[in-house]
């Protein structure tokens, strides 16, 4: 939310909560976790510790809200990760997830209703965990030459950006 100067406040509570809301209602932005709900063992809160998993239906979504036409995920193919689960349901379904750009962050897009194109693009995923793929990345290891104080977080704004 850099990208938009919203002067936030990064707390727990109910002004906090309302200035977001306010923020994604005002600019058309929805917000949905493509896991409906799961089990988990133990404390664990990463993708792969999930089971037992239902996923939301995302075609009903889409065709519910005809003005959508991009999903941000914020996690790629891996298992349990957002791009992972799309592309399940959407095979499961026969719509085809065709790539447009294998470069991080990687964007596909398919069709439903015949002719209506969603694009995808799968952003480096928020979490710590991410971190790992975040330091490998070529483009990252170049920014963070050229400027040593460069991080993972400044390079997730950097690609966020370019998004919103």
């Amino acid at each position: 939310m850099e990208n938009f100067n919203l002067n936030l406040k990064f707390e727990t509570t109910n002004f906090a909560i309302q200035q977001r809301k306010n923020f994604l209602i005002k600019n058309n932005i929805g917000v949905c976790d493509i896991v409906e709900s799961c089990e988990r063992k133990g404390l664990d809160a990463s993708d792969l510790g999930m089971s037992t998993i239902k996923l939301r239906d995302m075609n009903y979504f889409l065709k519910k809200y005809p003005s959508v036409h991009t999903l941000l995920l914020t996690g790629g193919n891996s298992k349990n990760r957002p791009e992972y689960h799309l592309r399940k349901q959407l095979k499961e379904q026969n719509i085809q997830l065709i790539p447009i750009s294998l470069e991080t962050p990687k964007i596909h897009e398919f069709k439903i209703e015949t002719q209506r194109v969603i694009k995808v693009i799968s952003l480096t995923a928020p979490s710590g965990a991410a971190n790992r793929a975040v330091g490998s990345n070529p483009q990252y290891k170049l920014l963070k030459q050229q400027k040593p104080k460069f991080n993972t977080f400044d390079f997730r704004v950097l690609q966020y950006k370019k998004f919103f």
